[in-house]
């Protein structure tokens, strides 16, 4: 029972996550707001929002592990999983942005994480705050001063929703995002309880790994149908989203502690050195190019961090 809570809980914050952005998308293009804004920072954050509700309801029932392993353990699927299995079905090809913007923002929010949760096991109100704010100057510098280099990610024919629809929707993803933190978190817990394990385990391989599915499938199916280029970036945009935004305010509304300290001896490791790996693969075998070898690259070395975990 509690694994298919889990499975529950997956599938609603999915859902609820999808339909708040289709409302606060709807919402956005209804009042006028320029595209590239929504797509920076409504899209972002609604794409963010399972792991968020998830994060600041684990933290606020007593469960910081949860809520650490949550972000963590989907930064390493992001790079390891997600990524190594879109460039195995298609090459990526990497631009001047990745070198310019992507890949120092995503190490300097890590590396910005890493000193706060290392110093003292602890992630206070004051420290999520700080983050949130880089947050909000990266967004802001990519609004204003690199406009042509973010990647619109709003479709020219999106169905904008009427009122009543949006209202709708929005009422309906905020309930399935609350019930489906609820599920998740109490399956989560269950699970951990019933089989001996702790809830870092639990987070950082099956809850990460499924609020990594609609990213893979995303760019799976993109690439299969060759609908749209897939860029390296969205998933390193989704890795600074999880570290500052979702980490940020969770901790502004409960500081979190480190209580597992597995997050911080083995965890954070893996993923400072997964985020560090894909600037010397860009540069391997083929420049510029993320192509088959890498993404069986990162794919084992992803195996190397999360078989240890749910073998032992």
């Amino acid at each position: 029972m509690a694994f298919i809570s889990i499975i529950v809980g997956i599938v609603l914050l999915i859902k609820g996550g999808d339909w708040l952005m289709r409302s606060a998308v709807s919402l956005s293009l209804r009042q006028n707001i320029p595209k590239i804004v929504i797509g920076m920072t409504v899209v972002s954050f609604a794409t963010s929002a399972p792991e968020l509700i998830v994060s600041i309801r684990s933290a606020l029932l007593g469960h910081p592990d949860l809520a650490l392993g949550n972000v963590i353990g989907s930064n390493i699927a992001n790079l390891g999983l997600v990524l190594a299995i879109t460039i195995m079905i298609s090459p990526i090809r990497v631009n001047y942005n990745f070198y310019k913007t992507d890949w120092p923002m995503m190490i300097s929010a890590t590396i910005l994480f890493f000193i706060f949760i290392l110093f003292d096991y602890n992630l206070s109100s004051l420290e999520g705050a700080v983050m949130f704010i880089v947050l909000i100057c990266f967004l802001l510098y990519l609004i204003f001063f690199q406009k042509e280099t973010v990647v619109d990610e709003i479709s020219e024919n999106v169905n904008i929703l009427t009122y009543t629809q949006i209202t709708y929707y929005l009422i309906v993803g905020g309930f399935s995002l609350w019930l489906g933190s609820e599920t998740l978190i109490k399956g989560a817990v269950t699970l951990a309880i019933d089989n001996g394990v702790s809830e870092r385990i639990i987070s950082i391989s099956i809850i990460s790994i499924g609020t990594s599915i609609p990213e893979l499938s995303a760019s799976v199916i993109a690439v299969i149908n060759k609908e749209k280029a897939i860029s390296i970036g969205n998933l390193i945009g989704s890795n600074i989203f999880n570290l500052l935004a979702v980490l940020g305010i969770t901790s502004i509304i409960a500081p979190v502690n480190v209580i597992d300290m597995g997050l911080v001896y083995n965890d954070i490791w893996w993923m400072l050195g997964i985020s560090l790996l894909i600037l010397p693969l860009v540069f391997i075998f083929k420049r510029n190019i993320l192509s088959r070898i890498e993404g069986l690259i990162l794919l084992t070395v992803y195996f190397m961090f999360i078989y240890p975990l749910i073998s032992g």
